[in-house]
C-alpha cells in the first residue's frame, strides 16, 4: 500500500515532501484538504495517534488569527475537531500515513526515510 500524504498543495513544507519522496523513488496517494476536507473520523485517527498538539500547528498563521475563543476550543480533542474541519490549514502538514498504520506528522527527514525504508 502506497504511503498516504496529507496535506495542502501549495505548502513549501509539501513541496519538499513530494521531493523527498521523489528521491527516495517512492511512491504516494497525496490527498489536498483543500479539495477533499478531513473529516471528523480522520481526524480522530490522527489525533489518537500523534496527539493533539502535534496536529495542531500552532505556529502557522492559520492558529495565530483565530479568535480567542476558537483558541480555547481546540484544546479539546471535541472541540477542535469542528475548527480542524473548517480550518484545515490549521493541521500540522504533512501527516504521512503509512500501511503498517504508523503515522509521521512534519518534515523530519531522516524519520521520514527510515520509514520510507522500513515500509519499502
Amino acid at each position: 500500500m502506497k504511503p498516504k500524504i496529507y496535506g495542502i498543495k501549495n505548502c513549501n513544507t509539501m513541496k519538499k515532501t513530494f521531493q523527498l519522496f521523489e528521491k527516495e523513488n517512492t511512491g504516494y496517494e497525496f490527498i489536498d484538504y483543500k479539495k477533499q476536507a478531513p473529516n471528523e473520523s480522520l481526524l480522530r485517527k490522527f489525533i489518537n495517534q500523534l496527539g493533539l498538539d502535534i496536529v495542531i500547528n500552532k505556529k502557522g498563521m492559520t492558529y495565530r488569527k483565530l479568535e480567542e475563543e476558537d483558541k480555547k476550543a481546540t484544546g479539546f480533542i471535541d472541540t477542535a475537531i469542528p475548527v480542524l474541519i473548517e480550518k484545515s490549514s490549521m493541521i500540522k502538514r504533512p501527516i504521512i500515513e503509512f500501511g503498517d498504520g504508523g503515522n509521521v506528522a512534519g518534515l523530519d527527514e531522516e524519520k521520514l526515510i527510515m520509514r520510507i525504508k522500513e515500509n519499502a
